[in-house]
């Protein structure tokens, strides 16, 4: 994927903040340092609020974290393609637990859980290094692991013994308490270890941008002729406006300086305060925001409002061509109540028709389904039915529904999505949900189609 980019402000050099100096220097220490707020205003000569103000953008970012009883220090930043890999200081976290021994080993990653629910020499042929046995209080199967290469979470609140802890320090591996029970425990690191397969489906704009890259700019004071030689230089039409700090205050395109003399400058042209996008936007957001706007190219800032890349459209819809190729990890609530229905092909009929049943999940405390699942099944149905007649992603824009009956778990249910309109960008939808031959639910949908190339 190519992404326009190019130097900015014509090769001129930027002062950095005292905010991003400090971003800088947290950067540069190595994992596991120890980071305060008066060491970093001591160190850079910047008062204590700024030195606050960096410390929790750069906890944001992921550079560092803040442990129990070791206080704020610097950590490796996860990659987005590590999303599903949890490491045992994570998992401590996320159980309250306490760490009895192998502090220095809590930053590894594990890549799988082994439940000790049988005899112990049965136990350890399924633990391998790298895993985490949950366990009660069996002081053997807890060495037993640790010499396997494993971690250790104990459940119940129990503790361990005074040669394990020593045992654990020794391998750098962690043992760990928590209150829980154990199937609460699996629960609970199973769940996270699913949410961030979800979080790793969805693309951002920070994944579509290569890390080494140039902007392309002009500045406010420039004219007519700087755009053209910037044009011919590069052969490209648009470019972001920005002022002496690299922030954004404009765009430029060819449009914008027709009749325009060629010692106009930019910012009596420009086309100011233009929609701009920061890396962790996600690639569906930008494109809906592009289409909706009618924009071609996209800013993307960082948190100083300073440019850092531009996208095309072109890019965002490539990027989304990209991501329906790709295997599915995870499900959202909307991905699980549509899995029970399937389409009922009739070749007689203008509508398309799915048929499934309300599962106790879809209920509401009245025992009757939720107006909020009737909601997403009428949304999806009328989705599946345009995708059928004109391929690309679809975002919603408005919505009216009519709910007229309720419907009891385990009734079988028909949806009827019948379409009205398509156009190169609007799809509008009729949608129908009937019960035992009497409708129960009516929605008209009108939505934005993101053409996929």
């Amino acid at each position: 994927m190519i992404i326009q980019m190019s130097e900015t402000n014509n090769g001129m050099q930027e002062a950095s903040t005292k905010h991003e100096q400090i971003i800088k220097y947290i950067e540069s220490l190595s994992p596991g340092s120890k980071i305060s707020v008066r060491k970093i205003a001591d160190k850079l000569a910047v008062s204590e609020g700024t030195a606050y103000r960096a410390i929790k953008e750069a906890d944001t970012l992921g550079l560092v974290a803040t442990k129990e009883r070791v206080g704020t220090v610097r950590v490796e930043k996860k990659l987005r393609d590590q999303l599903d890999k949890l490491t045992f200081a994570e998992v401590v976290n996320m159980v309250d637990g306490e760490v009895l021994g192998g502090q220095a080993g809590v930053e590894k990653t594990l890549h799988k859980f082994v439940i000790g629910a049988m005899e112990e020499d049965a136990m350890m042929r399924y633990i391998d290094p790298g895993s985490l046995l949950i366990v009660g209080n069996r002081s053997t199967a807890h060495s037993g692991a640790l010499e396997h290469g494993a971690g250790v979470l104990i459940t119940g609140g129990f503790g361990t013994s005074e040669e394990v802890r020593r045992l654990a320090d020794q391998l750098e591996l962690p043992i760990i308490s928590s209150s829980y029970d154990t199937f609460t425990v699996a629960s609970m690191i199973n769940r996270a270890i699913y949410d961030r397969l979800i979080k790793k489906k969805i693309l951002l704009i920070e994944d579509i941008i290569p890390k080494q890259m140039q902007v392309y700019s002009l500045k406010a004071n420039h004219t007519l002729k700087d755009w053209q030689r910037l044009h011919e230089e590069t052969g490209h039409s648009r470019f972001p406006v920005v002022d002496e700090w690299n922030r954004v205050i404009g765009m430029i395109t060819s449009k914008d300086l027709i009749g325009a003399g060629s010692q106009q400058t930019i910012d009596k042209l420009m086309t100011r305060g233009p929609v701009t996008a920061s890396p962790s936007t996600s690639v569906a957001s930008a494109a809906h925001m592009m289409v909706w706007e009618g924009i071609e190219l996209l800013p993307i800032i960082d948190m100083n409002r300073k440019v850092t890349a531009v996208i095309s459209r072109k890019d965002v819809l490539k990027a989304m061509q990209h991501i329906q190729r790709q295997p599915q990890h995870g499900e959202t609530f909307e991905d699980l109540i549509w899995s029970g229905f399937t389409e009922v092909k009739d070749k007689s009929s203008e509508q398309a028709v799915f048929r499934g049943t309300i599962t106790p999940q879809m209920t509401n405390r009245l025992g009757t389904v939720s107006e909020g699942v009737l909601t997403v099944l009428m949304t999806q149905a009328a989705y599946h039915a345009v995708q059928d007649v004109k391929k690309g992603d679809l975002v919603l824009d408005n919505m009216s529904s009519y709910f007229v009956k309720p419907v009891q778990i385990d009734s079988e249910v028909e949806i009827h999505a019948k379409i009205i309109e398509v156009s190169r960008k609007f799809a509008k939808t009729d949608v129908e949900i009937f019960h035992g031959g009497s409708m129960v639910a009516k929605s008209m949908l009108t939505a934005q189609v993101i053409e996929q190339g």
